[in-house]
């Protein structure tokens, strides 16, 4: 079955059936029998790309996406306070998401920031719901974060 295909009534029985028959086995080993009990618990989950195969197998594209955090993060020691730590993480997330977008990051914090030639861009919530599904972005609560910013505390 390629990942890109949806499965048949049969065929989705039958990988329902094996999933059960792998992780409801008991190995005789107190952490493996904890391990494949917490697989089997989480088998909705596990199982999503049977009802929706466009979810990728792999984590390839979030990895890859988090990764000029984490070298810039292992080169400047990481930030100084909680507040730094949230910046950082939603102008990378506004970053990423800008680039799986093809919009410029810089003329959308323009946008943002009513700078008089900046091009007019749309929040990216906005952009996002038009163009859903889209290709794997990398932050999918995009929404949250950035309203998350502009309460008072």
């Amino acid at each position: 079955m390629s990942p890109r295909s949806q499965p048949s009534r049969r065929r989705k029985t039958q990988l329902l059936a094996r999933f059960d028959r792998i992780f409801k086995r008991r190995a005789g080993f107190a952490m493996l029998d904890l391990l494949l009990t917490r697989l089997h618990a989480n088998k909705a989950e596990l199982l999503t790309v049977l009802d929706r195969p466009e979810i990728p197998l792999h984590t390839n594209g979030s990895e890859n996406d988090i990764r000029c955090q984490v070298i810039r993060r292992k080169i400047s020691g990481g930030t100084r306070s909680e507040a730094g730590r949230s910046c950082r993480d939603a102008f990378l997330c506004l970053s990423k998401t800008c680039q799986k977008l093809r919009i410029s990051f810089w003329d959308y914090l323009g946008a943002r920031l009513a700078i008089d030639d900046a091009p007019q861009i749309q929040c990216l919530p906005n952009i996002v719901s038009c163009t859903w599904p889209p290709p794997l972005l990398p932050c999918y609560r995009i929404e949250r974060v950035y309203h998350r910013r502009r309460t008072p505390k």
